[in-house]
């Protein structure tokens, strides 16, 4: 039996961990990286002339395109862009992209484009990397144990409680901010305090927020000590007024894409079982 042929095109060192991941149950073959990048990606089979026209399906990584356009290929020396890849696509082959936004579908109005970014089980999983990338941050930028610590996490979701178990672990003094009862019932069930979100204020010598809103402006970042160390983990457009906090000689970190930094291989995987699940789901429902 023929199994389904898949086009890995562009993304860092997790989309090659991703095809590692997906030639188990697929054919595979890359497109938008260097040979020489990596000796995995020196491994994996490329993708050439003679397969246009032959994918059932193509994976580009998150974000699907740069500023510029193009796909995003920070590990590839040229550039590559959503035509080439339309190329390689069969007349009915499906797209997987993270971070999609109008531009990828107005290039290519004719595919199925599905972002793996919006699923549930994908964030879920994902949020534990982020926790623990964001904690080896932390250790590597303070100039003290996290160990009795004073920490405040601004949010309880996926990545909020996950933050909240691991700091647990090292002895930290943690409290959440949050802005509804459900939120504080969660804090509670973590075995942490909380605080409203409005009263903010205190002797916080880390901060790590997970809103993905303005949260910390100028007056609310003015109450908190110059040397607490704030870090943002929030996606577009952060939590964080950067500028004010560089005024107030604070320490800001805008910590985007952790995941793909600290734990490639595990996002990679991360990104595969939900690629799969995604494929196994249209097959269930065209049956």
């Amino acid at each position: 039996m023929t199994r389904p042929k898949i086009l890995i095109a562009g993304g860092d060192t997790r989309q090659l961990y991703c095809a590692d991941h997906l030639s188990r149950d697929f054919d595979i073959k890359l497109i938008g990286f260097d040979k020489e990048y990596s000796d995995l990606a020196a491994k994996l089979p490329f993708a050439d002339s003679s397969d246009r026209g032959s994918f059932d399906y193509a994976v580009l990584p998150a974000p699907s395109l740069g500023q510029d356009g193009y796909i995003y290929t920070p590990c590839f020396s040229s550039e590559l862009t959503a035509d080439t890849i339309d190329g390689f696509l069969s007349g009915d082959g499906i797209i997987y992209a993270g971070k999609t936004d109008d531009r990828l579908r107005r290039m290519l109005p004719h595919r199925e484009i599905y972002d793996y970014l919006t699923r549930e089980e994908l964030n879920l999983r994902n949020a534990v990397p982020t926790a623990e990338g964001a904690v080896q941050l932390a250790l590597e930028e303070l100039p003290v144990t996290l160990n009795g610590l004073k920490v405040l996490i601004v949010g309880m979701g996926r990545i909020g409680c996950a933050l909240a178990e691991i700091l647990k672990g090292f002895g930290a003094d943690i409290t959440a901010a949050v802005h509804n009862p459900r939120g504080a019932a969660k804090a509670r069930l973590h075995g942490i305090s909380s605080v409203p979100t409005k009263r903010l204020r205190g002797d916080y010598g880390l901060i790590f927020n997970t809103a993905p809103k303005l949260i910390f402006d100028r007056e609310l970042l003015s109450r908190f000590e110059p040397s607490a160390l704030f870090i943002d983990l929030a996606s577009k457009p952060g939590g964080i007024d950067l500028t004010a906090a560089s005024k107030l000689g604070i320490r800001a970190i805008w910590a985007l894409g952790l995941p793909g930094k600290t734990a490639p291989v595990t996002s990679g995987e991360i990104i595969a079982d939900t690629v799969c699940a995604m494929i196994a789901e249209r097959g269930e429902d065209s049956e």
